[in-house]
């Protein structure tokens, strides 16, 4: 690794919703470096086992943890258990959503206090327990390119994660000097859960290049955040150009 990057050789990172999905390549993009995994899960603990296996046959450590992040005080304890089991945390992924259709007609306040604290509150409750480890790590928030449109079909997951791109900024100025606060935006890369690859092919004229990506275009992304050592508080678009359409100059 050259010298002007930072390496993820040894270290150890958190994170959340990392049993399936964007979160499951996440951790093997990170493991590939060397990274130590502290895989958080809710509900999957057999997909989190497995991964766990799977990661340490690449020669790294990796534990699982279950953690309901709707439940505020859940978010403390998972930060307390991940350095039980792996010691201090270089390296936090915000990555834990849920993804309900809902117009803002539908929503409730239950629905709305669950997407607020899954996407909003846990990131900030992880990330100031981070910080009390006073030492250098890194935070990467995975948003959502619908946070630069009005997506009026999943109001409380809109206003949740548009929250989060705010905490980004926030917590970018907050944790400064010793701690990178970046965020990643994927547009059309995995169908939503139920969907299939006609989901994808169907969107695809959506966006400039017209065609979706996948689960390594966004691992990319997060590994060139976290190679950098004079970058914070910036959100890269993994979504083909979409958030620029109608928003060019903003």
């Amino acid at each position: 690794m050259d010298e002007r990057h930072t390496s993820l050789q040894g270290k150890t990172a958190l994170i959340t919703g990392a049993a399936q999905r964007l979160g499951c390549a996440t951790a093997v993009g990170l493991a590939r470096q060397g990274a130590n995994i502290v895989v958080h899960y809710h509900q999957s603990a057999r997909e989190a086992a497995e991964l766990c296996e799977d990661l340490k046959v690449m020669g790294v450590a990796a534990w699982p943890i279950q953690a309901d992040l709707a439940k505020p005080a859940q978010a403390e304890t998972l930060f307390g258990a991940a350095i039980g089991h792996a010691g201090a945390i270089d390296v936090l992924i915000n990555n834990a959503s849920i993804f309900d259709r809902e117009t803002l007609w539908e929503t409730t306040e239950t629905s709305l206090s669950r997407n607020l604290h899954i996407h909003a509150a846990a990131p900030l409750v992880l990330a100031r327990a981070l910080a009390a480890q006073d030492q250098p790590a890194q935070v990467v928030n995975i948003l959502d390119t619908r946070v630069t449109v009005y997506d009026r079909e999943h109001a409380s997951y809109h206003l949740s994660k548009r929250m989060l791109l705010t905490l980004t900024r926030m917590l970018a100025m907050e944790l400064a000097p010793d701690i990178a606060v970046n965020a990643v935006a994927p547009g059309l890369i995995l169908p939503p859960v139920g969907e299939g690859q006609e989901y994808l092919d169907k969107l695809a004229h959506c966006n400039p290049l017209n065609r979706h990506g996948d689960a390594e275009d966004v691992v990319e992304a997060i590994l060139f955040l976290l190679s950098s050592r004079f970058i914070t508080g910036q959100v890269i678009y993994v979504d083909g150009g979409y958030h620029m359409k109608g928003h060019m100059y903003d």
